[in-house]
């Protein structure tokens, strides 16, 4: 499949594509916060750069927008279909994220990813969140920072 677009109006439309903030990233911070954990955003210092991180607790995950690329659909998390023009990017978006995840877990860190599509599930994604994070302790969890 061939893309439809321009260079130009391709770039334009990526140009508007955001990493932080994104609807499903808001909405697994909304889940977090009303289950009583307290996160941080976009730690630099970490590989990958996570979106939520509980340095207490050594977990951070990264959410996954898929509306831009489709990359879920060649992990098989979504039923979504890429373009094979997106294929080189995918794959390449596919090893910066493994290295990530591998670099994260030398230290001592798990890392979750949560697609675009498992967010439609609220209930069974909250449940998701408490079994890879436990309970929540907010005597010990880290304050919540916007930035």
């Amino acid at each position: 499949m061939a893309d439809r677009l321009t260079p130009q109006q391709r770039s334009d439309l990526m140009r508007r594509v955001h990493g932080k903030d994104t609807a499903p990233e808001m909405i697994v911070r909304r889940l977090l916060d009303r289950a009583g954990f307290r996160f941080r955003l976009h730690r630099k210092d970490l590989p990958g750069k996570p979106d939520l991180c509980l340095p207490s607790r050594q977990k951070a995950i990264f959410v996954m927008d898929v509306s831009g690329m489709a990359t879920a659909a060649k992990s098989g998390a979504c039923r979504n279909r890429a373009p094979n023009y997106w294929e080189p990017k995918i794959l390449r978006n596919q090893e910066r994220d493994a290295g990530a995840v591998s670099a994260l877990a030398e230290p001592g860190w798990e890392a979750l990813t949560i697609w675009q599509c498992e967010t439609k599930d609220k209930m069974s994604l909250a449940q998701r969140l408490v079994e890879f994070l436990g309970q929540p302790n907010t005597t010990h969890d880290e304050p919540h920072e916007d930035r």
